[in-house]
């Protein structure tokens, strides 16, 4: 792999995802107890032998940063590569931001020389799954490619959302649609590239010149290169998931608490690893109930859960009840609480006797597209009092204070 260079796109800023996203990029996302998803994709590079990589940040990139560091977690501390924080920074003449995927690659072209590399793989950041890249390369090399696509098969109601490959008998792509109303195939992309250095610079730097463009991949990119006839898609098969609803991370979360989960953590040929804080040993009280639950490190639980995920310095009291729930990490939950189908994120504070996700369902009143589900969503850092009743499909937006007895129906937003 000393011929690769890594490029990881972690500047979106995942507007779906609501208020989780309001202060961090979506790559910063907490998942899966202990976790952040930029963690599967820098995983994903160093079990893969990839050692030179460069994350593509934007989007209130300050978390992000922090958590990558110099990439020590991941290996990627190294003087011959590791990791690089790539920003968007000063010319002589402006400023300018990464207007799309492809610009952002354009405006990194002199990173990615210093290495001279025969291949580039472009990732996404912000996806939850484990993919050998060697098989996609040695994919790409097979072929004789100049650029190939990670695709895999989805349910046409969903290709609307994909960029959609249309392939060939031996998989070259013939046509490529970019979030279609009427879909020619149900191959989506993976956001998942390789192309060879030398052919993708041209093609990056003819695009940036022009001005009709919107320099992104999907977009532009390989709709213009598959005119090269040697484009071809790699069809995946293993587990990757789009977490960018409220509703898909919630359920890609709930997940992993199955016996068999679709995506396995605990692979140990195949780590996932993370920055996390360094802290003791989760607690169970004697009297408490858990069930098909993922519990941190950290954690102090004297209440019962059930199908839930809770993350690191997690306190939930006694008497209380935590179903189908994502808690993210420090939260502190009082006494005597009931909480159900939620999303509640870092350091909020719940007092006694809330009650969260009961009642009707509703339709959301500050964003329909975006809330549309019975999931509650308690952005960062919020103070909820005691006595407070929320109902489902309520957002609860970052740094907000609920007084005491305070109700709220279901879909309304604070």
């Amino acid at each position: 792999m000393r011929n690769v260079v890594a490029l990881i796109l972690a500047g979106g800023q995942g507007t779906r995802l609501g208020v989780l996203t309001e202060r961090i990029a979506k790559p910063a996302v907490q998942f899966g107890g202990k976790y952040r998803l930029i963690d599967f994709t820098l995983s994903n590079c160093v079990n893969s032998g990839i050692y030179k990589v460069g994350v593509l940040t934007q989007y209130k990139p300050h978390l992000l940063n922090k958590h990558i560091g110099i990439g020590k977690p991941w290996d990627l501390d190294r003087k011959d590569g590791g990791v690089t924080i790539l920003q968007p920074y000063f010319t002589e003449k402006e400023k300018v931001w990464f207007s799309g995927t492809a610009d952002a690659v354009y405006q990194n072209i002199e990173f990615v020389d210093e290495y001279s590399p025969e291949y580039v793989v472009v990732l996404s950041g912000d996806h939850v799954y484990s993919m050998d890249y060697n098989e996609l390369i040695d994919y790409h090399i097979s072929k004789s490619s100049l650029a190939t696509v990670a695709c895999m098969e989805v349910p046409l109601s969903e290709a609307n959302r994909f960029g959609i490959m249309v392939t060939d008998l031996e998989n070259r792509i013939i046509e490529f649609q970019e979030k279609p109303s009427e879909p020619k195939s149900n191959l989506a992309s993976l956001g998942i590239y390789v192309f060879q250095w030398n052919f993708i610079r041209e093609i990056l730097i003819e695009d940036a010149k022009n001005p009709e463009s919107s320099h992104d991949f999907g977009k532009d990119i390989i709709p213009k290169i598959i005119q090269t006839k040697r484009v071809f898609a790699f069809p995946f098969e293993g587990y990757w998931k789009d977490v960018g609803t409220i509703y898909s991370y919630w359920e890609a979360n709930l997940e992993l608490t199955r016996p068999i989960p679709a995506f396995n953590l605990y692979d140990e040929n195949w780590r996932i690893y993370t920055h996390s804080e360094e802290m003791p040993p989760a607690y169970i009280s004697f009297d408490s109930k858990i069930k098909n639950t993922l519990i941190s490190e950290g954690c102090e639980i004297y209440g019962n859960i059930e199908n839930s995920v809770i993350s690191q310095g997690v306190e939930i009291g006694k008497g209380t009840i935590v179903k189908n729930s994502v808690i993210m990490s420090k939260v502190k939950i009082g006494e005597n609480c009931y909480i159900e189908n939620a999303i509640v994120a870092e350091n909020v504070i719940i007092g006694n006797s809330v009650k969260i996700g009961i009642g009707d369902f509703a339709e959301n009143k500050l964003n329909k597209d975006i809330y549309n589900s019975e999931i509650t969503v308690i952005g960062m850092d919020s103070i909820i009092e005691d006595n407070v009743t929320i109902g489902k499909n309520c957002v609860i937006g970052i740094d907000k204070v609920l007084p005491s007895n305070t109700k709220l129906d279901s879909g309304e937003f604070i």
